[in-house]
């Protein structure tokens, strides 16, 4: 198999949370990096195609459904679970498993920005007055 290099620039605080986990992983930071990559591509791909068909299927949604839509949000056990890894990325490091979870409250946040987003969308096509949507996006 052919190797390539690559050359990337990051922040100083991205390339210390690289640095950490190789170290916990036992792992190089270049060898890190790549895990970290070939670990979210095969995810990445699906949940892209995963999300697309579903925005996708907004379309046929009722406008009551919409609304309903437009207006999900993360619970509050969510959003401060979300605050607490940061603070903790920030001041000391994530453990793998805390990552993960990182991770999954992430992607959550953004399926349901997109889902919000594209039912305002709809809404606004359907001549619905979303002005109130649009200041909480």
């Amino acid at each position: 198999m052919a190797v390539q290099n690559v050359t990337i620039r990051m922040s100083d605080q991205l390339y210390h949370q690289v640095e950490q986990r190789a170290g916990r992983m036992q792992r190089s930071v270049e060898e890190e990096v790549v895990a970290v990559v070939e670990d979210a591509l095969p995810v990445l791909d699906f949940l892209l195609a995963d999300i697309a068909d579903e925005l996708g299927q907004m379309v046929f949604l009722t406008d009551s459904e919409l609304w309903h839509a437009a207006q999900t949000v993360m619970t509050a056990g969510e959003n401060r679970r979300m605050q607490a890894l940061v603070l903790k990325r920030q001041r000391e490091g994530l453990s793998p498993e805390e990552e993960i979870e990182a991770e999954q409250l992430t992607m959550r946040q953004e399926r349901v920005m997109l889902l919000r987003a594209r039912a305002a969308a709809l809404l606004r096509e359907r001549g619905q007055n979303v002005s109130t949507l649009l200041e909480s996006l």
